[in-house]
């Protein structure tokens, strides 16, 4: 179930505590008392001392701290390194009391809380405070004689704190089996008597260190039910909150951004989508880490503040290894657009790994993320939690418009699946490229191929990724026989082909050749034949000229021959 969002800002008092507000719908309960339970270490003092902090600081409003187990000295001192300037605040708008028993005390007779309300009541006036927080209440309860005397002092306090409507945080330990039952039996009734009551578990998963918090009342208000993961970190409290629905209306990018690779950008019909997800899967070895950073030096080129973190290397390492392929993050971390940070998984769990990076994409104000690869997330103890983690992540960098490039380790060449991590995220992701490798004759050669692209048109090819000093590229498919071939395969058929071709046009040269002096012996004979034929008609013409002479002059001479003997005209 998740949270409304709280129609009157005024009904609740915002702790300022990342994820909480959130997944409370706004805050603590204005005007009246939440419980914080859990076990040694989960984190209660902080919680409520991070609460009374925030709203001093963010709200204005004055607060007071009772402290029944450890000194008020050692509290702040403690506190000192998450950055929250106690001695300022302790001047007019924070006040410490320092309630602890003496461990030499001897008790006589029965006791209450009336001194210390009375006490508290004219601090309260003077202060104007608003916010009050009691820390481990069952230290001093436990002094009691009886679970009746227990339970008479918890009311007279809650009355005392609803009477002047202040907004208290009452803290107290659980059991140590971490089954949220008071460890003294006897307060158990509390959690019926407030308004909220929070549970925070802090336990260790096949040695990793898990932290959770869960609401489990909160009168009057719509809240998340489900356990949230927290870290303690350099700030204070942190807590994993629940993801933002109601989303669909957002503008969806249509903008294109370059992977790094010319060819592959090709492929995905001009590049990935400004704001999406993208998973790269594949075996050891395949080059997973060569386009994540690939695309990381082209964000950096595109003048885009970009973070990497990497799993497996440390960030010399990184450098030093993508430089073999011709892709140069150093200047770009000179620069300062990139930032690259090595994380061993083993350093904490996958829900610590998340608010890390997510903080540091923060404070870097990063436009791309690379994670090398995500699924690290799911080693050590977080197999139960990885998929929720990497769902989350998916989430947030949309929410935030941030590129992020995911690579999973495949479990091994050999496995079924073809991705065989326990996260999943092929499922949320919005581009899922595959990196194999193709062996034959002895040869392993890689090859790449797009899943699926949403929202964009793409090419169902497995191309061979080629890797160099000159950089990172991609050869045009090329298949023979029904098969698709690459590496010394490839080179071994391109050069009988291109061998065959050139005998082909060898032949081919000479035929023509042939074929031309053929040509030109017949032309010869064909201009001797029309010389003949010319020669032949002129002789033809010559002789009826001849012919025809002949004739006039025979003609004349018998009518020359007739005039001188006299002749009658005939």
């Amino acid at each position: 179930m998740l949270p409304e969002k709280s129609s009157s800002s005024s009904s609740k008092a915002r702790t300022g505590i990342e994820g909480f507000d959130e997944i409370t719908g706004g805050g603590l309960p204005r005007g009246r008392t939440t419980l914080i339970e859990g076990g040694p270490g989960s984190g209660k003092t902080i919680m409520t001392l991070q609460a009374l902090v925030n709203g001093a600081r963010l709200d204005d409003e004055p607060a007071i701290f009772i402290a029944f187990e450890e000194s008020s000295d050692s509290i702040v001192s403690n506190a000192s390194k998450f950055g929250w300037d106690l001695e300022a605040l302790q001047e007019k708008k924070l006040f410490f009391l320092d309630a602890r028993p003496q461990f030499d005390i001897l008790q006589s007779g029965s006791f209450d809380l009336g001194g210390m309300l009375a006490v508290l009541d004219a601090k309260v006036r003077e202060m104007g405070a608003t916010r009050i927080a009691f820390d481990a209440l069952d230290v001093i309860l436990a002094l009691l004689p009886d679970a009746l005397a227990r339970r008479r002092e918890v009311c007279r306090l809650h009355e005392w704190l609803l009477a002047r409507k202040l907004t208290a945080i009452i803290t107290f330990k659980s059991s140590e089996r971490g089954d949220d039952v008071a460890e003294i039996p006897s307060l158990g009734f509390m959690q019926f008597l407030v308004d909220c009551a929070v549970v925070l578990n802090h336990e260790v998963q096949q040695g990793v260190s898990q932290r959770n918090l869960r609401v489990i009342k909160y009168r009057g208000s719509s809240f998340s039910e489900n356990e949230s993961p927290f870290l303690i970190g350099s700030e204070g409290i942190e807590v994993a909150g629940a993801p933002e629905l109601g989303r669909s209306g957002a503008p969806v990018p249509t903008e294109r951004v370059s992977s790094g690779v010319p060819r592959l950008d090709s492929m995905l019909g001009g590049g990935y989508h400004r704001g999406a997800s993208v998973l790269i899967t594949g075996f050891p070895g395949t080059a997973k880490s060569t386009l994540g950073g690939a695309f990381a030096e082209a964000a950096c080129g595109r003048g885009e503040r970009t973070l990497l973190i990497s799993f497996d290397s440390d960030a010399n390492e990184v450098v030093r290894n993508l430089g073999s392929v011709g892709i140069n993050l150093g200047d770009h971390i000179r620069s300062g657009l990139l930032q690259l940070v090595s994380a061993r998984a083993v350093t904490g769990s996958g829900e610590i790994h998340l608010m890390q990076i997510k903080r540091l994409a923060r404070a870097h104000r990063a436009r791309c993320v690379v994670v090398d690869p995500v699924s690290s997330m799911s080693k050590f103890g977080n197999e139960e939690t990885a998929s929720r983690v990497a769902e989350r992540l998916v989430d947030w960098t949309k929410q935030e418009g941030i590129s992020l490039v995911c690579t999973s380790l495949l479990e091994s060449p050999g496995s079924v699946q073809i991705e065989g991590t326990p996260l999943k995220v092929s499922t949320v992701a919005d581009t899922w490229i595959h990196l194999n490798y193709l062996v034959h004759a002895g040869e392993r050669n890689r090859g790449l191929s797009i899943i699926k692209s949403r929202g964009t048109a793409h090419s169902n090819q497995v191309r061979e990724l080629i890797l160099s000093d000159e950089g990172v590229t991609l050869a045009d498919a090329y298949t023979a026989d029904g098969e698709v071939l690459m590496g010394t395969m490839r080179w071994e058929k391109e050069k009988s082909a291109s061998l065959a071709e050139q005998k082909g046009e060898t032949l081919s040269r000479e035929r023509d050749a042939a074929l031309e002096r053929e040509e030109l012996e017949l032309a010869l004979k064909l201009e001797t034949l029309r010389r003949d034929l010319d020669s032949k008609r002129l002789e033809r013409a010559a002789l009826a000229r001849s012919t025809e002479k002949r004739t006039t002059e025979l003609g004349h001479d018998q009518d020359h021959r007739a005039e001188l003997r006299g002749a009658d005209e005939s």
